[in-house]
């Protein structure tokens, strides 16, 4: 940091120049020469972040300002750094509640049904269910679970043979003029890794002066920053406090965040992850070689430590097959697609514009990606991995898992409170596409115990499906057929990559590794009612 100009003289206490006309330009350290805090507290905090200038001083009736970009005979000059925490620092509670409501009131789930509502319409539910009888209520279950088999049956298909229009990525080929990029790496409790990130981050190919890394702690939280602070954070990396409010999630601290980029393109990181080295020059490229309406782009998810157990290898399996297979095909078919939470990259401004992320909303990737859908932007995926780890044991992948299925159910809450209006925004298939993986897949989780009780009772020599019609358990059995064969070439696609081979084995042990996601699917029914916002954070302890 530079040393403040040896002219300033004191008055009243007050740190400042002699005369106005010597301001122009000279360095000034706000740590010691602090911004005078009435002047500070009446700025627009936006314009000041926007313009990376802030009311200094007041002299002779004039107002000096401190600017990190502007050189004027009536200011002086300071870091771009030092301007944000100084805004930060007096505007963080104004921020911080714009921060919670950024996303419009109409795509928001802040304003969701009452319990009351909820535990009515169970009840509802269970009057009528009650007098369709066992057989009736079986028929109801078998039929539904049809339908959502069939559907999902249909939309891996056509992933599948959207693969096929997939052309070769193109050898890499940045622009000669490189955007300004924006990272934000939101952390809570994260000094075991958060040192490992940093040295990831220095490693990338991206040339510094083109880079901002935000790394984003809670006012509580402060062993991350301790550890950030022994990781002797680079010139193009800084620590963002965000303050106190009535939530604290991870979507609320990046939009809380939003203002004080720089950056163009805005990509966020988790505390564990681990991108290709060319990662960012590939995002770039993609970013300059697609259409005006291309809002984001995501990057492919795989894990790092696959070889740890059982449970992490099941675990790299699903992602292959989400990442590599599905969300690919389904881009390449052009159906909208839920996003990622890292590895994910977008136009500043178009972001912006959307609303930013719904800081209520604990799976608020996948919600913006139908956002951006409903605007009219699209999503593309580029083939750069990020490594992360795999969560190796039981109760924390339930708790995760829990928070993603119950954020697919809000989601889906949401955008069905105007499903004529979503209707407009996606069109059929992307309506379709949108009520398969937003309320086929938890309500898929929450049947599976009926199927499987289906299985065992058919195995031991109950036939229940004969108290169902013949035609409904033909379907059923032939739909559930399919469904297994589909999945199986999905995971051989999946998994072709020469490193992932071998887990093909292992898939066929994956009928023991689900019934946890109908563990965690109850736990997201009850978390809808009581804690709908509460955040159950996944603990990360690998060590590089």
């Amino acid at each position: 940091m530079a040393e403040p100009a040896q002219d300033l003289k004191y008055r009243d206490n007050i740190a400042v120049p002699s005369l106005p006309t010597r301001y122009d330009g000279r360095s000034v350290d706000l740590r010691l020469f602090p911004a005078n805090p009435d002047l500070l507290s009446v700025a627009d905090p936006l314009r000041c972040l926007s313009e990376l200038s802030i009311p200094w001083r007041e002299d002779d009736g004039r107002i000096i300002h401190a600017s990190a970009i502007a050189n004027t005979p009536y200011s002086v000059t300071t870091s771009a750094q030092a301007i944000r925490q100084a805004i930060s620092a007096a505007h963080g509670p104004r921020l911080e509640s714009g921060a919670s409501t950024r996303t419009p009131q109409s795509y928001s789930c802040r304003n969701r049904a009452h319990p009351m509502v909820l535990w009515a319409a169970i009840l509802g539910w269970v009057l009528v269910l009650g007098q369709l009888g066992a057989s009736g209520v079986l028929g109801l279950a078998i039929g539904w679970v049809t339908i959502s088999t069939a559907a999902t049956t249909i939309f891996r298909i056509t992933a599948l043979r959207g693969l096929r229009t997939l052309k070769p990525a193109p050898p890499l080929r940045a622009p000669t003029e490189l955007p300004k990029i924006s990272l934000l790496i939101p952390l809570f409790e994260e000094e075991q890794v958060a040192g490992g990130l940093v040295k990831a981050l220095e490693r990338l190919t991206y040339p510094p002066e083109k880079l901002q890394v935000l790394f984003l702690t809670e006012a509580s939280d402060t062993k991350t920053r301790d550890a950030l602070a022994k990781a002797n954070l680079p010139d193009w990396a800084e620590v963002l406090i965000i303050p106190p409010g009535k939530i604290r999630t991870k979507p609320k601290a990046m939009n809380y965040a939003l203002p004080f980029c720089e950056g163009e393109i805005v990509g966020i990181y988790d505390a564990e992850d681990r991108p290709e080295l060319d990662q960012l020059l590939r995002i770039v490229q993609k970013f300059s070689e697609g259409p005006p309406e291309l809002a984001c782009v995501q990057g492919v998810l795989d894990f790092r430590n696959t070889g740890r157990n059982w449970m992490t290898r099941c675990f790299t399996i699903e992602y292959a097959i989400w990442f590599r297979v599905f969300l690919r095909g389904a881009r390449a078919a052009g159906l909208p697609i839920p996003l990622g939470g890292t590895t994910v990259f977008f136009k500043r401004d178009i972001l912006e514009k959307i609303g930013g992320w719904d800081a209520h909303n604990v799976t608020e990737d996948a919600d913006l990606g139908m956002r951006i859908a409903r605007f009219g932007y699209v999503t593309e995926i580029i083939d750069s991995t990020t490594w992360e780890e795999a969560t190796a044991t039981p109760l924390p992948w339930i708790r995760q898992r829990s928070r993603w299925i119950k954020g697919f159910a809000i989601t889906w809450a949401t955008h069905m409170r105007h499903p004529v209006g979503l209707f407009r925004d996606l069109g059929l298939a992307g309506f379709l596409t949108f009520q398969l993986l937003f309320l086929g897949s938890w309500t898929g989780f929450l049947a599976s115990p009926l199927f499987a009780a289906i299985i065992v009772a058919q195995l031991y020599g109950a036939n229940v499906l004969a108290t169902i019609p013949a035609p409904l358990a033909l379907i059923f059995g032939l739909t559930m057929t399919a469904s297994q064969f589909v999945m199986i070439w999905a995971a051989a696609v999946g998994l072709s990559h020469k490193k992932r081979r071998r887990l093909i084995f292992v898939f066929f042990t994956m009928p023991f590794y689900w019934p946890l996601a109908s563990i965690a699917a109850y736990k997201a029914l009850f978390e809808m009612i009581f804690m709908p916002y509460y955040w159950d954070k996944t603990d990360h302890r690998l060590v590089d």
